[in-house]
């Protein structure tokens, strides 16, 4: 099987809903769906994420990040940090949850530093996204913030099956983007039960249509990636081009000030968010 035969069968697959995850992404999404159960009190969530250890320190770590903790009071337990992060907040960690998990089956080297890259990236983005939405787009920062760490899931899904189809990634991005990431990433999406706000938001990342200064979630979104100083390795940007070098070009008048500046008021709180996803 040539790499496009292979990137339409997996796309297929997930097209069907027929998606090959670990037993444990499959139980921590059944920790996600109880989460957003709407009579889960406190207690019962804080007593959920401390099944999940990883869930648990990074409900603790973005708590105590710059964005969530504004007075530098540090929370040092799982209750304290669900109530300082809200439950939206927390569907999105345990979103990024699964998609460690799915990164975490791969032993390949070379596709291990992929995935290790396209986290970053994923981290970059939802972090820009979250403090884009909060000062610039004014739409729900949580909410932005989730569709950061949710919008290449497909590309982790295909770096997880990639060790069955030799070959599969050396077709490059166009592959990718044709015969794969919106077949893969609906298919994938769905099966994480991701909103439709955020589906239509991923949607608009995948046309490349947005407005700048950005209006909606989908403008948000695309306006990080494109900010994001890591780039995803599966669409690669070209030789010599840096992220930084992007994001320089983009600037715009927002208020009494600029994007720019926001950014770099925002700084602190992009650096900590990323640590704390990362």
């Amino acid at each position: 099987m040539d790499r496009i035969d292979a990137l339409k069968s997996i796309a297929a697959q997930a097209g069907r809903g027929d998606l090959h995850f670990p037993t444990h992404v499959d139980a921590t999404l059944k920790l996600q769906r109880a989460l957003a159960d709407p009579d889960c009190h406190i207690d019962e969530a804080a007593r959920l994420v401390q099944t999940e250890p990883l869930l648990a320190a990074r409900t603790v770590a973005i708590a105590n990040s710059a964005a969530y903790n504004r007075f530098g009071n540090d929370v040092t337990n799982v209750k304290a940090a669900v109530a300082r992060v809200g439950f939206r907040t927390l569907g999105a960690l345990a979103a990024a949850v699964i998609v460690r998990q799915l990164a975490g089956e791969i032993h390949d080297p070379e596709l291990r530093a992929k995935a290790d890259q396209l986290w970053l990236h994923s981290t970059h983005v939802a972090a820009l996204s979250q403090v884009i939405a909060r000062r610039v787009s004014f739409v729900d920062p949580e909410t932005a913030m989730f569709a950061g760490i949710v919008h290449e899931v497909g590309g982790f899904y295909l770096l997880s099956r990639a060790v069955e189809f030799p070959g599969l990634l050396d077709g490059g991005a166009d592959e990718w983007i044709e015969h794969g990431e919106t077949a893969i990433g609906r298919g994938v999406l769905l099966k994480l039960g991701v909103p439709a706000p955020v589906m239509g938001a991923i949607e608009a990342l995948w046309n490349g249509m947005r407005a700048l200064p950005p209006e909606t979630l989908g403008d948000t979104l695309l306006l990080a990636n494109d900010l994001a100083p890591v780039a995803s390795p599966l669409l690669e940007r070209d030789p010599g081009v840096s992220g930084v070098q992007v994001g320089a070009t983009i600037d715009f008048a927002v208020g009494e000030g600029t994007l720019s500046s926001i950014l770099e008021e925002s700084e602190d709180e992009v650096h900590s968010l990323t640590a704390a996803l990362a």
